[in-house]
């Protein structure tokens, strides 16, 4: 059960709306949009053959409806006070984070757009209607999960288990402290399907190997000497961009010879609310 929304802008403002207190003269009303989003889904149709083959799919943006009820005291407060300390958040255009508080302990974040902001003058019920446009239709929580390790050369794995509903990227970070010339990342998922990133690369004692598999963070950077460089010409196929699902996921870290220290990071998504 939701309890709380709280609503922080670029510049650090923060705003505070509670379901049942209405006592700062702002009480959220409704929320529409929190349910998983629509997927589109592409597939091509065959002459001579009925029905369609599926392609791929992808999640549309999330749009997300708050009604806010306007509750003046109208001995320090109007209705009009309360709808322009709404204006500082919400104008249209306006970047803006929303946190999510449940009654079962989990908070997330979302940003999102002002579509719209409508708040009708001439009503007995005065309130507030804003449109927000989430780009990143995922739900994410505050604090990262970061796992440590160092790599093998068996079939040792390390379980990871992934709370969230939606897939997350991760981030390896290996720290290399020896000669190396390939390593590979075995991902094995709750279907027992098997993925991998397989790297070949000139490796030195004290580089420092990243890579990320966050959508639109994806990459393969080395620092070596306090240089910075892509090493994405040294992923090879059938490498993929591997993602946590929800359930138990395995993954190991393998490298001929002796252990090299690394870490995992990654933050639970939630599809939805």
């Amino acid at each position: 059960m939701l309890t709380k929304v709280e609503v922080r802008t670029p510049t650090g403002m923060l705003l505070t709306l509670p379901l049942d207190d209405a006592s700062e003269g702002f009480v959220v009303e409704d929320i529409d949009g929190l349910d998983p989003v629509k997927a589109t889904l592409v597939s091509s149709s065959f002459a001579l053959l009925d029905g369609a083959q599926y392609q791929s799919s992808r999640l549309e943006p999330r749009n997300i409806l708050i009604t806010i009820g306007l509750e003046p005291d109208y001995v320090t407060t109007s209705v009009r006070d309360l709808r322009t300390t709404l204006y500082d958040y919400f104008l249209p255009k306006s970047l803006v984070s929303l946190r999510f508080f449940l009654s079962d302990g989990l908070t997330v974040d979302i940003t999102g757009y002002v579509e719209s902001f409508n708040a009708e003058l001439f009503t007995r019920d005065p309130q507030a209607i804003v449109s927000l446009m989430c780009f990143d239709p995922d739900f994410v929580e505050l604090t990262p999960i970061v796992i440590e390790g160092d790599t093998v050369s068996d079939t040792t794995e390390t379980l990871v288990s992934y709370p969230g509903t939606a897939p997350a990227g991760m981030k390896f970070v290996l720290s290399v402290d020896r000669t190396l010339t390939e390593f590979t990342i075995y991902h094995r998922d709750p279907s027992d399907n098997l993925h991998l990133i397989d790297v070949s690369a000139a490796l030195e004692a004290d580089d420092v190997v990243t890579i990320n598999t966050n959508d639109g963070l994806k990459s393969m950077l080395l620092v070596r000497d306090s240089v910075e460089s892509s090493i994405l010409y040294g992923m090879n196929r059938p490498s993929e961009w591997l993602n946590f699902t929800k359930g138990d996921n395995h993954i190991r870290f393998y490298a001929i010879g002796a252990a090299i220290p690394y870490t995992v990071e990654y933050t639970p998504r939630h599809g939805g609310l």
